[in-house]
This record gives structure tokens, C-alpha cells and sequence, in this order.
């Protein structure tokens, strides 16, 4: 392996299982026919010779992490399966600022007519990666063992890709849809009518390896979902002293969850209370787009 190829293995946060085609590739169809509309696309039917080839270049314009390359050569693949999709980096990997991550080649209209479908995907989830690398670096330097998680706080269709790109960041999924876990919060608390009968409820209806997780503002309530057996804790909109006494009192009865308006700036002081997890919904719902762009490099 060369100097280079070396650094770039050492760059990759986390070992990667590629998403399974038949997941992003629905997604991408929709994105592509949402685009083409009733018409095509006008513009590029109109400027590009039928018969002209050439070859593009997948810059990325800031530096970043890299996250959905396999969904972007989807978007050119699927609109035409001639072209080549050349990848530069992987997956997983820090790029700088004018870093190629792929190049791909063929039909000429067909590279700009998948342009902004690929390039949406790819930005989108790049995004999200690199904002998940930076927050779970600065919570590792502060507390190795606190991991970084998302939440269902995620935009409709898109869960599946956007918790794979917190996962190439270096964060850790939370549950996925509401039958992967329970997760009892204030308003099930309400209508339940105690911590501890909607645990017991739980527990009667789920599976045995079914995690039982409970949504806490205080410590009082903290005390009766640990009396009630919960596996995890969310300790809500807690302030650091309050959360730093939560995990003593919890003293590894239940994994502890801090929640709530966790920033980059905050998340450090919050992990260094001794929190097992850190799950911040912006991360998939608010985040912003890598800048990535297409440049055409010459005709074939």
C-alpha cells in the first residue's frame, strides 16, 4: 500500500458495510423522475449534441467527509447505464478543499441531466457525515467512551441514508422506527399514568430482546424508571449538574442518554459528565450540504 493509500485508510473513522443497492435505489428514481418532470430536460436536449461523450470530474469544493458515493453513481447509472462511474476516495474518507472524488464518462447529456440528483445525495449526506466526525471527535477528546448518536428526527424517505451517513461520521444509530425499541416519553407517561405502569405495559407487550428505553426531566423521575427496570435512560434538557448527579445516582443500572440542544460548542461539557450517549436530532433534520459540484473535464 503507498504513503498515500495508507493515509487514507487511517482517515476512514469507521469500518463501513456499503448500504444495499436495493435501498438508495428507489429513493434515486423518485429524485431523477421528480427532476425530469413531463418534459426531460429541456435545457440540455436543447445545448448538447445526441451523440457527444465526455468525461466529469465530482469535485468537492470545501473540505469534509465523505458520505453517499455509491447513491451518486446511482443517479448516472439509472439514467444511463452506459456510463462509467470512476470512484477517487471511498466512503469514509476526509477530503480537502478540490479533492476529485469520482469521475465518470459517457453520453454528455446524460452526466448533466444526473448532475443535481447525484450531486443533492452526495452533498446531503457528506454533510451529515462531516458534521457527526467533527462533534464525535470533540466529545472523544474530552470522553472516549460517550458515543454520538442521531434520532428519528430524520426527513421523511431519507432515515436509512442519513443514519448510514451518521454511522460513516463516527456516530452510532439510534433506533430506527418505532419497532426496533420502546422509547416511553413525558406524553406516554401521561396518559399511562406512572413511569412505573408504563414500563410494566412494556415490558408485557414487547419481545424479550426488545430494549425498554424511558424519557426523564428530573431526578425523582429518574429514580422511578430505574425502580421500574428501564435498560435506558433519556436524561431531557438536563443542566451539567443535574446530569453529572443523574449518572451517579444511575451508577451503571441503565445506559444513560443526554438529550436536548446539544451543540458542538455544549457537547463536550455535557459528555464529560459521564453520559453513555449523546443523541442530537440536527444531525439528520437541520444539517448543512457539503458543497460538492460537477466540472466537465473535456469531451470523450
Amino acid at each position: 500500500m503507498s504513503t498515500t493509500e495508507t493515509k487514507r485508510a487511517e482517515q476512514v473513522a469507521v469500518e463501513l458495510s456499503p448500504l444495499p443497492a436495493v435501498v438508495y435505489e428507489p429513493l434515486v428514481r423518485r429524485a431523477l423522475d421528480e427532476d425530469l418532470g413531463r418534459a426531460g430536460d429541456l435545457t440540455t436536449e436543447a445545448t448538447v449534441p445526441a451523440d457527444l461523450n465526455a468525461e466529469a470530474d465530482v469535485v468537492a469544493r470545501v473540505a469534509g467527509r465523505v458520505a453517499g458515493l455509491d447513491v451518486a453513481a446511482a443517479a448516472f447509472r439509472l439514467l444511463d447505464p452506459s456510463l462509467v462511474w470512476h470512484p477517487r476516495v471511498a466512503d469514509g474518507e476526509d477530503v480537502e478543499a478540490g479533492t476529485v472524488l469520482a469521475r465518470v464518462a459517457g453520453k454528455a447529456r446524460a452526466i448533466l441531466t444526473a448532475e443535481r440528483t447525484a450531486l443533492n445525495f452526495l452533498g446531503h449526506l457528506s454533510g451529515i457525515a462531516t458534521a457527526t466526525r467533527d462533534i464525535a471527535r470533540a466529545v472523544e477528546e474530552v470522553s472516549p467512551g460517550t458515543r454520538v448518536a442521531d434520532t428519528r428526527k430524520t426527513l421523511p424517505g431519507l432515515r436509512a441514508l442519513q443514519k448510514y451517513a451518521v454511522r460513516t461520521g463516527g456516530g452510532s444509530n439510534h433506533r430506527f422506527a418505532l419497532d426496533d425499541a420502546v422509547l416511553i416519553k413525558d406524553n406516554h407517561i401521561a396518559l399511562a399514568g406512572s413511569i412505573g405502569t408504563a414500563v410494566a405495559a412494556a415490558r408485557a407487550r414487547a419481545g424479550h430482546l426488545v430494549k425498554v428505553e424511558v424519557e426523564v426531566d428530573t431526578l425523582e423521575q429518574l429514580e422511578a424508571a430505574l425502580a421500574a427496570g428501564a435498560d435506558v435512560v433519556l436524561l431531557d434538557n438536563m443542566d451539567l449538574d443535574t446530569l453529572r448527579l443523574a449518572v451517579e445516582l444511575t451508577a451503571g443500572r441503565a445506559v444513560t442518554e443526554a438529550s436536548g440542544g446539544i451543540t458542538p460548542k455544549t457537547a463536550p461539557a455535557i459528555a464529560a459528565t459521564g453520559v453513555d450517549l449523546l443523541s442530537i436530532g440536527w444531525l439528520t433534520h437541520s444539517v448543512r450540504n457539503l458543497d460538492v459540484a460537477l466540472d466537465v473535464a473535456r469531451p470523450a
